[in-house]
């Protein structure tokens, strides 16, 4: 199960999305899907807009959660177009489904698209507010029976502190679930984190920007941070 944040999506520093993000995040799923017989990807939305800091006047929290979910579908027609572009053969996915353009997540219909070698494309989020795209990847990691769910990130792993402000934070190479939860550190959202401990999935964090680093994560390389049991 491979996260991928909808920042990927979007040019440099910027909202929205970019055309040659996207057709660089395809290249790059279909060179990884080389190493990796079974692929699912769940995608944000926050290149576009983030439910839970989207408040205006007047919107409650709810409604902006769910404008984030639908977020995640924007992302996640495109994506799969890129994919399809790209000579792969990719499905769409959604907690929420959309008439004749997203269908809606099925585990059993999944699995079989999976094992067909089909590159599934997941959105939504969970399908439910007050969760993130990070938990929703964990639940999916979990019913599809991944072995690892693989979180890509504009940073090379997880730090000791914000690598983009802090320049002398330190990679961690390894954490226990244990020392993501009681240090705070801004892997994944605690929820997601206690998912992943409850059914023993290790997660990899990784820099999707770096070519080749799909592929490098779905093989097993020990790139950025592994975080596991003990």
């Amino acid at each position: 199960m491979l996260k991928l944040s909808g920042a990927c999506m979007a040019p440099a520093g910027g909202k929205g999305i970019d055309e040659d993000a996207v057709n660089f995040i395809a290249r790059e799923l279909v060179l990884g899907r080389s190493a990796c017989p079974q692929l699912a990807v769940v995608i944000g939305g926050g290149n576009i807009l983030r439910g839970a800091s989207f408040r205006p006047e007047g919107l409650p929290r709810i409604r902006a959660d769910y404008a984030g979910m639908i977020a995640t579908m924007v992302n996640g027609l495109v994506l799969q177009d890129a994919l399809l572009a790209a000579g792969a053969d990719a499905v769409l996915y959604g907690a929420l489904g959309v008439g004749g353009v997203v269908r809606r997540f099925s585990e059993e219909q999944c699995r079989s698209e999976l094992e067909a070698g089909r590159i599934v494309v997941l959105c939504g989020g969970t399908g439910n507010p007050l969760f993130t795209t990070d938990t929703g990847a964990a639940m999916r990691a979990v019913q599809l029976g991944a072995d690892v769910m693989l979180k890509a990130t504009r940073v090379d792993g997880v730090y000791s502190g914000d690598p983009e402000t802090q320049h002398d934070a330190v990679l961690h190479e390894c954490l226990s679930y244990g020392d993501v939860i009681e240090r705070g550190l801004g892997v994944m959202d605690m929820c997601a984190v206690a998912l992943c401990r409850e059914h023993s999935l290790p997660v990899r964090v990784f820099n999707y920007g770096v070519q080749g680093n799909i592929r490098r994560a779905l093989q097993g390389e020990p790139i950025g941070t592994i975080v596991a049991g003990s």
